[in-house]
């Protein structure tokens, strides 16, 4: 696998909610890392192969703040340092597992093949004053194809017909403006008054504008503003956990407006289950017909603002038109 020669940054790989007392494998960069719990509660990360057998640290348990490898009972602390050696006598060798940086917050569990000077990005909508939702799934695709599928204003009067957009015929006439910078990626609609699928007509009031963003290392994000205030947040972390799937990480967020905000979330959750379900089937549709013809690329056509610099930004490049703006108006 080439190497990954990307900037540093902190990304996502699992719910804090899904590390418990048994020890957890994600896959990141291609390959296993361990994540566990010591009995102080604090999230350590290591690579997922005792060198002494190979085998899988994951399938063994956790010991005070080290993990036990299932085979011979060789444990490991939080920094990949030989802890025990059952049966050994003397001085203990200086054995150790490859250990990575992480971080836990606001619900999510982080890592880094460093340790980034930034804090994680979690979601523009985030703090006391916030609710938010967390949710997380699997779709045989990849980051490009799923981040742009996110962003995407267009697919929404047929993929999501009358739950986002398409309810009725109506159409507006929108002003969209693309900005771009050296890791970033953002369009700007303005002139749609609201949606006009389900959800706009019972969770949302008028709008001012939505902001579609792309952010490195494989964040997408959705903003929906009222008149003067953010009235709704989708931040995707999105990384390809294989050569086949997208593994997301899903923040739904909104401001807490009292005991308003609790019933809006508890509306609008099983809405977002469908709609995650829908961009699945589709992803997966498209993905398994690709692979029937000899020459899969697609084509990229005057709508599809957004996806030459989020392939350029996932290639650790700076996109193009970093800069400059462009301008286009739609019909949504």
């Amino acid at each position: 696998m080439t190497p990954d020669t990307r900037p540093d940054r902190w990304e996502a790989v699992a719910l804090s909610r899904s590390l418990r007392a048994r020890p957890m494998q994600v896959i990141w960069n291609g390959k296993p890392v361990v994540l566990f719990r010591g009995e102080d509660g604090v999230a350590r990360a290591l690579q997922d192969r005792c060198p002494h057998r190979q085998a899988p640290l994951s399938g063994g348990k956790v010991v005070g703040q080290a993990i036990e490898c299932p085979y011979h009972g060789w444990q490991f602390r939080g920094d990949g340092t030989l802890a025990t050696l059952p049966c050994h006598v003397g001085d203990l060798p200086r054995y150790a597992v490859p250990a990575h940086a992480v971080k836990e917050t606001a619900g999510l569990l982080f890592l880094a093949r460093g340790e980034p000077q930034k804090s994680p990005y979690i979601s523009v909508l985030d703090g006391p004053d916030t609710i938010a939702m967390r949710l997380e799934n699997r779709v045989r695709s990849t980051v490009l194809d799923v981040a742009e599928n996110i962003l995407d204003a267009t697919h929404t009067h047929f993929t999501h017909k009358g739950l986002l957009r398409g309810l009725s015929a109506k159409r507006y006439r929108v002003n969209v403006t693309v900005t771009a910078g050296g890791d970033w990626v953002e369009a700007i609609y303005e002139g749609e008054p609201k949606q006009e699928g389900l959800v706009s007509k019972l969770l949302e009031g008028e709008r001012s504008k939505g902001v579609a963003r792309f952010l490195a290392p494989g964040i997408a994000e959705l903003e929906f503003w009222g008149n003067n205030r953010l009235n709704l947040a989708t931040t995707f972390h999105l990384r390809q956990e294989t050569a086949e799937t997208v593994h997301g990480l899903a923040i739904l967020s909104g401001p807490r407006q009292g005991g308003l905000g609790y019933l809006k979330a508890a509306l609008l959750r099983p809405f977002f289950k469908v709609a995650l379900g829908q961009d699945q089937r589709i992803l997966h549709a498209a993905k398994d017909n690709a692979a029937l013809f000899d020459d899969p690329q697609p084509l990229i056509g005057p709508l599809d603002i957004l996806r030459l610099p989020i392939s350029q930004i996932l290639k650790g490049e700076r996109p193009a038109m970093a800069g400059q703006s462009l301008h286009q108006v739609m019909e949504l």
